[in-house]
């Protein structure tokens, strides 16, 4: 396979940059949903505010989720002038599974959809040595511990709140909660801003890494992140963001359960805390995952039946196939591909 010319590494790089923002456009209503649905802002001041914390986290907590990412694919395995291949296919894996869920109004993982189309595309260009199984491991089992976590933690914290302020009356509450449902949902589109756009940022480091960028002897399992991408993959993520998904708003915001600003409050301080940590971490989570579950933790004080367990049974139906479905995507993608190189 002939090197790939730097003109075509620029256009996955682009490529990669339309996957950052499908995920902006794709989870805007995650970030949005529970201030949209409590009244506490419109949806135009919504997308904006959530925009602008998606873009200033790229100033937040440095780049180990990139770095996690940017190892799905073993490069020490892989030649360098196949990665952008790779790359391009995995994109294309990720991005279709993004725009069908969209289509139907499941907030899937644009996270997941990536880890699996990366892994397909792996696979059908260099067998199962070219993929990190430890990394897609991780990545698989905290598909299982994020959403138990938003789960408990949801109901946990509701349960702490509503004792702490249960000597105010509902009008009491509902106006102090629409104040402090500005700081949580603030911290929590930052929290998005941070996870998220690193994921951009660990497919666009390896390409970087295919034609030379970081000079001769530079160790593919130590790839530094430069600024220019940090800041390219946080405007991607944000314009994505701000155009808004509003089939996916419906069903967080108002089918897994009724919200009111102690609700929203609850279920975006939780979720903001749970990703920032994850993302200290270095692991790449899905914080359409965490953001859902801790809804339906925080609903659940309500009662059992306060929360619409079918739509939630749909939800996890579409967390379990994204990895298959895009890896799927990703490994016909790069075997369509190779017959044009």
């Amino acid at each position: 396979m002939p090197s790939p010319p730097v003109e075509l590494v620029v256009l996955i790089i682009g490529i990669a940059l339309v996957f950052d923002f499908t995920n902006g456009f794709h989870d805007s209503a995650n970030s949005i949903s529970t201030v949209v649905s409590t009244k506490v802002l419109s949806p135009r001041s919504a997308v904006a505010f959530a925009a602008f914390f998606n873009f200033v986290a790229a100033f937040g907590f440095g780049v180990a989720v990139a770095s996690t990412i940017s190892k799905t694919i073993n490069l020490d395995q892989v030649a360098a002038e196949i990665i952008p291949y790779i790359v391009l296919a995995a994109l294309i894996g990720a991005i279709s599974w993004n725009l069908i869920t969209w289509f139907i109004g499941l907030p899937s993982s644009s996270s997941h959809a990536l880890i699996g189309g990366l892994t397909g595309a792996g696979i059908a260009a260099a067998g199962v040595a070219a993929v990190k199984l430890s990394t897609v491991l991780v990545v698989a089992e905290f598909m299982v511990i994020s959403p138990i976590i938003g789960l408990i933690a949801g109901f946990f914290f509701m349960v702490l709140v509503l004792r702490l302020t249960r000597h105010y009356n509902r009008e009491q509450m509902d106006t102090h909660f629409r104040r402090l449902q500005l700081v949580s949902a603030g911290a929590y589109s930052f929290s998005h801003g941070t996870n998220d756009a690193q994921k951009t940022m660990g497919i666009i480091t390896p390409l970087l890494f295919s034609i030379g960028y970081f000079g001769a002897g530079a160790d593919p399992n130590n790839l530094p992140v430069p600024i220019w991408v940090i800041l390219a993959a946080h405007a991607a993520i944000a314009l994505g963001t701000f155009s808004g998904g509003w089939r996916i708003v419906k069903t967080m915001g108002y089918k897994i359960t009724r919200l009111r600003p102690v609700h929203g409050f609850a279920a975006e301080t939780v979720s903001a805390g749970t990703i920032i940590g994850m993302s200290l971490a270095g692991i790449p989570v899905s914080t359409t995952h965490i953001i859902s579950t801790a809804i339906m933790g925080v609903g659940t004080t309500k009662g059992p039946g306060a929360v619409k367990w079918g739509i939630a049974r749909n939800i996890v139906g579409a967390w379990i196939l994204t990895i298959p479905a895009s890896a799927a995507i990703g490994f016909a993608a790069f075997w369509i591909l190779q017959f044009f190189l």
